[in-house]
């Protein structure tokens, strides 16, 4: 883990020189956001303030922290958004204090004093069993219901779930287990979970793209994903297993020491209104205590999974250097 974070550093640098050396006086926010979410953002921010040169751009969540984390004070990014929380964590001294930025009414345990004022809970990234019917039914198959479920041979080569090692979305599905039966317990259900799974994706969308090809009948993979899919007309069901949907957190930021009055602006439109838009719009799982949601057939009243951790850095590196698959 430790090793590739400084290989990112590396390619961080190398891939955001040119353009950063090309747009010196912008306000720049590097967005951990899908492209389309990317492309919105910059969009309202170009219609709300058209006297600004706002660029945003899209840097990878451990990307993003790496050169923060070798740049500190003097990156070339002004605000972060969408950040894993784990690497805020990584990057906190490089973070603005946000006192008195605290403007929505958050759930327990997501406030801004609770992230030690450094960065405002932006989004959580949930996930479920993503289930294609028409493959189960092909293969006479049941629905599964469980983590145990999915460990019956009559499921081989059907299951995919992401890489914990290259995706955000791996890592909170492994997270979750750990965190109900423990290391040992842990890694011997993986142990056999591996002998049905038939990919593990390098992506967190991964699983639903095999799912749309009818390459496997269960994924393990993001509600806000299945529920687009299944709006456009695929045959998917959503099951969430009895600990709870499991899922990890992003955050929002202002670089320590670029919080003058040009990126406060943006800043708070971001954290105030587009944050709202995004909520309502493209990313509905529930951070606040009263949230809109506009996702035809979103589901509600999630039980969420115990996440202890989810946040924490040093945790997700010794987790990792035991994944080994």
């Amino acid at each position: 883990m430790k090793k590739l974070f400084v290989f990112l550093i590396m390619v961080a640098a190398i891939l955001t020189y040119d353009v950063v050396q090309s747009e010196q006086g912008s306000i720049i926010v590097y967005s951990s956001m899908e492209q389309y979410r990317t492309e919105e953002l910059q969009k309202q921010l170009n219609e709300q303030f058209p006297d600004k040169n706002i660029l945003v751009m899209y840097v990878s969540t451990a990307k993003s922290a790496a050169k923060i984390k070798v740049e500190q004070e003097n990156s070339d990014a002004d605000i972060v958004v969408g950040l894993e929380t784990s690497y805020l964590e990584k990057v906190k001294d490089s973070l603005q204090d946000l006192s008195g930025y605290q403007t929505h009414e958050y759930v327990d345990g997501l406030t801004l004093a609770d992230n030690d004022n450094k960065y405002i809970t932006w989004e959580r990234q949930a996930g479920a069993f993503i289930i294609n019917k028409e493959v189960l039914k092909k293969h006479h198959l049941p629905v599964p219901q469980t983590y145990e479920d999915l460990l019956d041979p009559q499921y081989r080569n059907l299951i995919a779930m992401p890489d914990p090692k290259t995706s955000g979305t791996g890592y909170f599905f492994y997270k979750s287990i750990m965190n109900t039966k423990g290391d040992q317990e842990g890694l011997a259900y993986f142990d056999a979970l591996e002998k049905n799974i038939k990919t593990f994706t390098e992506s967190g969308s991964g699983p639903v793209k095999l799912l749309i090809q009818g390459e496997v009948a269960i994924g393990l993979g993001l509600t806000f994903q299945a529920i687009d899919e299944i709006n456009s007309g695929s045959p998917f069901e959503i099951v969430y297993p009895p600990q709870g949907s499991p899922y990890s957190l992003t955050g929002t930021a202002m670089i320590k020491g670029k919080d003058n009055k040009e990126v406060q602006e943006v800043f708070d439109y971001i954290a105030n209104d587009f944050f709202l838009y995004d909520k309502e719009n493209f990313s509905p799982e529930q951070v606040l205590k009263k949230q809109k949601n506009k996702i035809k057939g979103y589901p509600q009243n999630i039980p969420y999974a115990d996440m202890h951790g989810i946040s924490e850095i040093k945790e997700k590196e010794r987790l990792l250097e035991l994944w080994k698959y």
